[in-house]
């Protein structure tokens, strides 16, 4: 009778020391993924519908801090700009430093060194823009526009700017990865421009993120659901030991 009580005590202490394990890792897995999120991720509210239908005005969106050397083509991005109004906007990049930006050809799309570009976030299905432009982006520099084409104030308003319309590099200061609410998903970087040198960007690490955050919670529930149901267990199988036959005395 003594050994299997120690035998018992033995897998107890050893099943509460895993469950505290359990506990505690999946308290830093739901802790550190918020904390980690905070450091890379900016929340930001889209003020106007120039961005329909990829983010709608009044979304909230995560916006990843980047260095403005690490945009690409085919980003949404948040900037700042004083010709623009000096506040943060946000727009989608269609051109970097050294390229050629011209609308329409004759399919109606927009072309970026003479290499039409299919556009299927656009908010319009015709033209890919109602007024013909070219423009040369100079080198360090972002050509930018609204996916709501007909409603967006973008770099065409600004084609007889310095620059022709295009933005500093430094002046992004973050890169829309998802729509936090309503809760519409990541925003994929468009398949067009991925043929083009540089390529597209890759998405941020915000599904590692939630799923540290989702992999904390189920350890921290299963760990607070498994104490009560072991020791309940545990006090039906002592009582189911102690009976006494019957006729037995």
């Amino acid at each position: 009778m003594s050994g299997q009580g120690r035998t018992s005590d033995g897998h107890g202490r050893l099943g509460s020391m895993l469950l505290g394990l359990a506990v505690a890792v999946g308290c830093v897995l739901f802790l550190g993924g918020f904390a980690w999120a905070a450091v890379v991720y900016k929340p930001y509210t889209v003020p106007t519908r120039s961005m329909t239908p990829t983010v709608n005005s009044g979304d909230r969106v995560l916006a990843q801090r980047i260095d403005g050397s690490e945009v690409r083509r085919g980003d949404v991005v948040v900037f700042t700009d004083p010709a623009w109004g000096d506040m943060p906007m946000v727009k989608r990049v269609i051109g970097i430093g050294g390229d050629r930006i011209a609308c329409c050809e004759k399919g109606g799309r927009l072309t970026v060194n003479g290499k039409p570009i299919d556009e299927p976030y656009l908010h319009s299905k015709g033209l890919a823009s109602a007024e013909n432009f070219t423009a040369e982006v100079p080198k360090g520099q972002l050509f930018l526009l609204g996916d709501e084409r007909t409603a967006s104030l973008d770099s065409r308003v600004h084609l007889e700017d310095a620059g022709q319309g295009s933005v500093p590099r430094d002046a992004v200061q973050a890169r829309v990865d998802a729509i936090a609410w309503p809760m519409n998903g990541m925003v994929e970087r468009p398949e067009a421009f991925a043929a083009l040198p540089g390529g597209v960007s890759s998405p941020g690490p915000l599904r590692l993120q939630l799923a540290a955050v989702l992999v904390g919670v189920v350890l921290i529930l299963g760990g607070a659901a498994y104490g009560p149901i072991a020791a309940r267990a545990s006090r039906a199988s002592r009582n189911k030991g102690g009976k006494v036959p019957a006729g037995a005395h």
